[in-house]
């Protein structure tokens, strides 16, 4: 299989790369943490100007018609630099929902206001003691009338506050844990009956516990057939899935290059301390572990759009599985041969081990995913 970019691609990743390291540093990705909003508005109209935000979606919409390792290219050089605005929420997963199962009035209404950067999107998935079942969903969505009424909690939303739509999945028929009787909405965050509660993760990225209390939606907010949301659910949640691979192996990328650099200018007993062979063992299973995860990461981005459902639960979660323990792997290696400053807030090292350590746990850990891998394999 060929892992090089193509020449189009290269300069997409050479464009967002530069544009990343003069409008993103480090200190200024610090302040944009710090603000109210947790993200920049400001980024986020340059990632529209430049295209990004169309990649993956059809040129009548006014996108580019990407495939996911034009994806992967994105999602490497966003994880390198730890981007915190809600790209993943928006295209990965919101504006995947839409592309994948909106019907054409629905893709016309969302998907360009949402490549000019003008519309934000989160999902909504995930409930008390769900844990990484998509099945468990007890959210009830009631009929009335020829629309539906909505009551029910979702916690951890991945950009659920500064969304301007989004996509909540509830039970119209069946109970929590089968997979038929879950359909899919469109909602307005502002709804009368949507309240909303911000907070900061682990990893400085904004999460939102959302209670629906009496939400009224009519029929054009279904997206898909009622009752029969699980499939295009279990979809997008593995392209997804494989786009938090590919920045974790950006994220990965710059954990080695920096510990790389560090003990190339650290210096004891009068010499580098790369130059004591034990570090340089550990440097090497470091690079390892890298091309490993990038290496199953571009098979899992090529197998996501051609695969049958099957094989893409299998490749998705063989990738998650591989990409979560190279990020344990490689975060700990690096904050370990930084020493004591690498758990500082002042290092970027640190919020790399952050993220890594909050990527490995999203969409299911390791040993979730090598349930999942095993079941698809009978």
């Amino acid at each position: 299989m060929d892992f090089e970019y193509s020449d189009e691609q290269r300069l997409l990743s050479e464009t967002l790369r530069k544009f990343l390291g003069t409008g993103y540093s480090f200190d200024a990705r610090g302040k944009i943490i710090a603000s109210p909003v947790g993200f920049s508005e400001d980024v986020w109209a340059a990632l529209a100007e430049m295209g990004i935000l169309g990649v993956p979606f059809d040129a009548e919409h006014g996108g580019f018609g990407g495939s996911t390792v034009d994806m992967l290219v994105v999602m490497e050089a966003l994880g390198e630099a730890l981007v915190v605005e809600p790209y993943l929420a928006t295209v990965g997963l919101g504006g995947r929902f839409v592309a994948r199962g909106g019907s054409a009035a629905q893709r016309a209404r969302i998907l360009p206001a949402l490549i000019q950067g003008k519309l934000k999107m989160a999902f909504a998935q995930t409930e008390a003691e769900a844990r990484w079942d998509l099945a468990h969903v007890g959210t009830r969505a009631t009929k009335s009338g020829d629309g539906w009424v909505l009551e029910g909690d979702k916690r951890a939303v991945l950009h659920g506050g500064c969304a301007d739509q989004l996509v909540v999945s509830a039970r119209t028929a069946g109970s929590p844990g089968g997979a038929r009787g879950i359909s899919l909405f469109l909602i307005e965050r502002n709804s009368p009956g949507v309240k909303l509660v911000e907070y900061r993760g682990l990893d400085n990225l904004r999460l939102a516990d959302i209670r629906l209390s009496g939400v009224r939606v009519g029929p054009e907010s279904l997206l898909g057939a009622e009752g029969a949301g699980f499939a295009l659910l279990e979809e997008v949640v593995d392209y997804a899935t494989v786009l938090l691979c590919a920045e974790a192996v950006g994220a990965i990328k710059y954990a080695h290059d920096a510990t790389l650099d560090y003990l190339k200018t650290r210096r004891q007993f009068g010499v580098p301390i790369g130059s004591f062979q034990a570090l340089q063992h550990r440097m090497v299973d470091i690079l390892i572990s890298y091309e490993q995860a990038r290496s199953i990461a571009c098979l899992a981005c090529v197998k996501v759009e051609t695969a049958d459902a099957a094989e893409r639960r299998r490749v998705v979660s063989a990738a998650k599985i591989k990409v979560a323990d190279a990020a344990r792997h490689v975060s700990q290696e690096a904050v370990q041969l930084h020493g004591g400053m690498g758990m500082t807030e002042e290092l970027k090292i640190s919020h790399t081990f952050r993220r890594l350590t909050m990527i490995a746990q999203a969409f299911g850990d390791a040993d979730h995913h090598l349930a999942r891998f095993a079941a698809a394999r009978r």
